[in-house]
């Protein structure tokens, strides 16, 4: 990994090629996003089976577009018990955390008649995108699924690409029936989030829509947003690492290659106040690297977006990394309860050598769907809040409206809006008639 001092200089420098990565930037995709976006709004069915023909290579029609429960009953029995076992924990684990986001709807009333109030609606449908393809990820099925359903949102479709067999992953269908959902569709790509936000004849439209995919999936829901809610417009994975010299070596570089093996546009950083924990970090990380499996996409990640940064003290460390706003930041430090009060802007936050990033891929319970490419400035990670509204309540008395009316009636004249005015003084004999 190439090893940098870090300045002013340095990180603007990083920022910059950061953005690079940021789905907005590929322009030269768009046109091709928007064609299948429009096609299958005015085409429906006819359109998505022919996108999924053409890309997924398998003959797909309406009898055969959403999975069936015999599909889901044989990918669970033919998989391995001690996975499942994995993932129900997972599950519950995904569930207890969940619960603890729930809001409650709220009402305050006072003496003189006056009520105000907030009311909690959980959406009414919510579509979750799976992807498929190259790699299953049952994870997301549950990081998606379970905080949707502790919202309480009754119709729940999940839209997941098969293979040219025309079948989806085991391990995807075995995680939607530990979730309960049995609605599954074969639609991947771009040609899924038009389908779920628009519908068709055989998928229903949805309110909001979630989940990662590639840079078609990223850009379809960049363009539908608006018709339907989405989750982000995510970009790839990154992590950032903030070390000082008494972390681990071997620690530190194994989990900057967690997130380098996701694709060759994935960032892994590093930033310590140490010489010597840098160098050791990118000893392990070449031989770690020669080791693994996905070594040829570690590389390409590393080369294009892997970084040490040498920081001359952490206080400064912990500005880089508030600039980076990443979507992992793991504190390796002698106390990281104490070092992530300096820590404004992360997806999520791993503290101590004991809490390595895959723990919150798979298994601690907060949702491993999170904001990227500096977005962690002002997103969030998705959540219960996400499948939920908030609707305000107003009640005023006749006593509490005509203390207030000349302030209204005032404050309303001031934009020019009379109209306004005169629907609060017309029913004290303040009005235009």
């Amino acid at each position: 990994m190439r090893t940098v001092r870090l300045t002013e200089g340095s990180i603007k420098d990083i920022l910059s090629d950061l953005l690079k990565r940021n789905p907005g930037q590929y322009t030269e995709y768009e046109n091709t996003v928007r064609s299948i976006i429009e096609d299958v709004r005015s085409r429906g069915d006819e359109a998505v089976f022919e996108y999924t023909k053409k890309f997924d290579r398998w003959d797909i029609s309406a009898d055969n577009v959403m999975v069936t429960a015999q599909e889901i009953d044989e990918a669970y029995d033919n998989f391995d018990p001690k996975l499942i076992e994995v993932m129900k924990r997972s599950a519950e684990n995904i569930r207890s955390y969940h619960e603890k986001q729930l809001t409650n709807s709220w009402i305050d009333m006072k003496e003189d008649g006056t009520i105000l109030g907030q009311k909690i609606t959980p959406i009414e449908n919510a579509g979750v995108y799976v992807p498929g393809g190259k790699a299953a990820y049952p994870s997301s099925t549950l990081m998606c699924i379970i905080p949707a359903q502790v919202a309480g949102v009754d119709n729940i479709v999940m839209l997941t690409p098969a293979g040219a067999d025309g079948r989806v992953a085991n391990c995807t269908l075995v995680a939607a029936k530990i979730t309960g959902i049995d609605k599954i569709y074969k639609v991947g790509g771009a040609q899924a989030i038009a389908a779920m936000a628009f519908g068709t004849a055989t998928i229903p439209k949805v309110d909001k829509i979630s989940g990662p995919g590639n840079i078609y999936v990223a850009l379809a829901k960049k363009a539908v947003f608006g018709y339907v809610s989405i989750d982000s417009v995510a970009g790839p994975s990154e992590i950032l690492v903030i070390a000082d010299g008494g972390a681990d070596p071997k620690y530190v570089a194994a989990d900057l290659l967690s997130q380098a093996e996701h694709d060759e546009l994935a960032s892994a950083i590093l930033i310590t106040d140490s010489s010597d924990l840098a160098q050791q970090v990118s000893y392990y990380v070449d031989e770690f690297t020669a080791r693994l499996e996905r070594q040829e996409i570690i590389q390409k990640s590393l080369d294009n977006y892997g970084y040490i940064l040498i920081a001359d003290d952490m206080d400064r460390a912990a500005d880089a990394a508030n600039r980076i706003a990443s979507e992992h930041v793991e504190i390796l430090t002698k106390d990281p309860m104490s070092y992530m009060a300096k820590i404004k802007n992360a997806g999520a936050i791993f503290l101590g050598p004991y809490s390595s990033e895959p723990l919150g891929d798979y298994f601690a319970g907060p949702d491993h769907v999170l904001p990227t490419n500096g977005t962690a400035r002002f997103f969030s990670p998705l959540g219960v809040d996400a499948f939920i509204k908030r609707t305000s309540i107003i009640s005023y008395s006749r006593e509490a409206l005509e203390r207030s009316c000349d302030d209204i009636m005032m404050f309303a004249k001031s934009e020019g809006l009379t109209a306004h005015a005169n629907s609060i003084g017309v029913r004290f004999d303040k009005g235009v008639l």
